[in-house]
């Protein structure tokens, strides 16, 4: 595999990440409406919003009442649904202003059957037999495909990428179905944008040698293994296999984006209660402490139960009162803040501890230097007994959730009750 030459931003290695969907956010689904909910997610912790699809949506061919967020009709402006330029504007100097990054979602694979290049550029469209425009896949019915052998595209929408760091000065892209463009042409928008500003650069993939171009790629596998196991198809040892997969498949430089919900998921096949169940937290916990990039998708802090519509208006149901906000804002300060969770850095060592238990408890060290962080997971769904099995793990930690001091040179007795999750700082 080519090495990727490309240095990530020094921020990404301890950020996390927060997916906003406008259209659901607020019964308003606007930029201003929005940017109210600020300050609650920088005291939650958050540091990077990445933002859905802000550009217009095609009316062509358009699935539901509203369409997809990822059918665009003109990479160049935003969405009226959502606000004006300038709203968008004030919406990124003050997420700016109080600290946050912004990414925003780039749709390159595809665009709306009525998008402005249709008319001025319908060479950069591919055609079917007959010479007329046509979807990537029969089911993507309501867009058209683009054909990345004209170079003139690469240009067009590397300007149109452009854009958006001269006129908002955001901090990435995240990149949907980025392996369906070719790699080189994600390697040539780097290079160019990288001379107006160092972004970080997400992939929605799992090809490992897209990491040439990208910081940071999806697990899609290990989301759908987590599932599998609270289905008891799966065991602890198919999750350790995902993580040495990605551990030996990957370059070490290589950062992973850790979920339990997402917008896909959440619409598609419900949230992570309904995929997940009682396991949920614990493998938030997980997501979030694992050599990676924690996501946290709009509403996860309520929590959402409910799965949210694509194509329709469907508003977040806030209720006032978040009841996983403390726990999220525990997670991801630990997370930003920790050294040893720091994401693809080299002097970070992650280990799985062994336990009496491994049928149920899934338990790792994290550790920089004389910095550790020991996690330990029960899951399943009655109460485990245990002993910790490894003489490395000694010393005062302090419980993360309690703040209670524990000496685990002597207390390697554990007792957790079903699904119960520990994180302790050394």
């Amino acid at each position: 595999m080519e090495t990727n030459h490309f240095i990530p931003v020094t921020w990404a290695h301890h950020t996390n990440i927060y997916e906003v969907n406008f259209r659901q956010y607020t019964q308003e689904g606007t930029f201003n409406a929005f940017a109210k909910h600020l300050p609650r997610l920088k005291d939650m912790g958050v540091q990077t919003l990445w933002l859905m699809p802000i550009q217009p949506i095609g009316k062509v061919n358009r699935k539901g009442t509203m369409g997809s967020y990822y059918s665009i009709r003109d990479y160049a402006t935003v969405n009226p649904e959502y606000g004006t330029p300038g709203d968008f504007d004030s919406l990124v100097k003050q997420a700016h202003a109080l600290g946050f990054k912004i990414i925003i979602d780039w749709v390159a694979n595809h665009t709306a059957w009525d998008h402005v290049w249709t008319l001025s550029n319908a060479d950069f469209f591919s055609k079917d037999e007959h010479g007329n425009f046509r979807p990537p896949y029969p089911d993507w019915a309501d867009v058209i495909h683009l054909n990345y052998n004209n170079e003139e595209l690469w240009r067009a929408m590397i300007d149109a990428m452009r854009f958006w760091i001269r006129h908002y000065d955001i901090d990435g892209f995240r990149c949907d179905m980025a392996h369906l463009v070719p790699l080189d042409f994600w390697k040539a928008a780097r290079e160019e944008l990288d001379k107006e500003k160092k972004l970080f650069w997400l992939a929605e993939t799992e090809e490992s040698n897209y990491h040439e171009a990208f910081d940071c790629s999806y697990t899609w596998e290990f989301l759908h293994k987590m599932e599998a196991y609270w289905r008891r198809e799966a065991t602890i040892h198919g999750l350790d296999a995902v993580l040495y997969k990605y551990d030996s498949e990957f370059p070490a430089s290589a950062m992973r984006l850790y979920f339990t919900s997402n917008h896909d998921e959440n619409s598609h096949s419900g949230s992570e209660y309904k995929r997940m169940g009682d396991a949920a937290l614990a493998f938030a916990v997980l997501c979030a402490t694992w050599n990676g990039i924690p996501l946290i998708y709009s509403g996860q802090e309520l929590p959402n139960y409910e799965a949210l519509r694509f194509f329709e208006k469907d508003p977040i149901q806030w209720a006032g009162e978040n009841k996983l906000h403390d726990f999220y804002k525990k997670l991801l300060d630990i997370h930003s803040n920790h050294p040893a969770l720091r994401a693809a850095d080299d002097s970070v060592k992650t280990y799985r501890i062994r336990t009496t238990n491994e049928d149920n408890v899934f338990a790792f060290l994290r550790k920089n230097g004389n910095k550790e962080v020991l996690v330990i997971l029960n899951l399943s769904p009655d109460e485990q007994h245990f002993e910790i099995m490894d003489d490395t793990i000694t010393g005062l930690y302090k419980n993360v959730f309690s703040d209670a001091a524990n000496d685990l040179t002597s207390e390697k007795n554990f007792i957790m009750p079903a699904w119960e999750f520990l994180i302790f700082e050394k």
